[in-house]
C-alpha cells in the first residue's frame, strides 16, 4: 500500500520531458511533411502544365508580418503554394519550440545555468528572424 502512495506521489520528472520533447520533433516533422506534401499535390493540380520562367530574378520585399498574413489566407483558401509554406514554417517551429519546451523544463528543474544558454539560444533565434526579414 505504501508503494502506490508513493508512485503517486512521483514529480513531473526529467525523463517526462525528454518522452515529451522527443514527441513534439517526431510529430512536429510528420505534420509539416504532410502539410507540405498535401501543398505540393493541390499546388501541381492547379498549377503543374504551366511553364516557370526563370530568366528573371522576382525579388519579394515585405515585411514578416505581411507574408504570414499572406500564407495564412491562401493556406485557408486552399492555395498550395500557402500550403507547401505553411509546412516549411511548421518545420521550422518545431526546433523553436522545443528549445522552449527545454527553458520550461529547465526552470522547473531550477538548472539557471541551462536556463541562461537557452535563453542565449532564443536570443539569437528572435535576432537571426529579425535581421533575416529587414532590408
Amino acid at each position: 500500500m505504501e508503494k502506490s502512495n508513493m508512485v503517486q506521489e512521483e514529480k513531473f520528472g526529467e525523463k517526462d520531458f525528454q518522452t515529451i520533447i522527443g514527441n513534439l520533433l517526431r510529430y512536429g516533422v510528420w505534420i509539416s511533411l504532410s502539410v507540405a506534401f498535401i501543398g505540393g499535390i493541390v499546388y501541381l493540380m492547379n498549377h503543374g502544365s504551366q511553364i516557370e520562367d526563370y530568366s528573371v530574378f522576382k525579388e519579394n520585399d515585405r515585411n514578416i508580418f505581411e507574408v504570414i498574413a499572406a500564407v495564412y489566407n491562401g493556406a485557408i483558401s486552399g492555395d498550395g503554394a500557402s500550403l507547401i509554406f505553411t509546412g516549411i514554417i511548421f518545420l521550422f517551429l518545431t526546433p523553436v519550440l522545443r528549445v522552449l519546451l527545454s527553458l520550461f523544463s529547465f526552470l522547473l528543474e531550477k538548472d539557471y545555468l541551462y536556463v541562461g544558454i537557452t535563453l542565449i539560444v532564443i536570443v539569437i533565434i528572435i535576432i537571426s528572424i529579425s535581421f533575416g526579414f529587414s532590408h
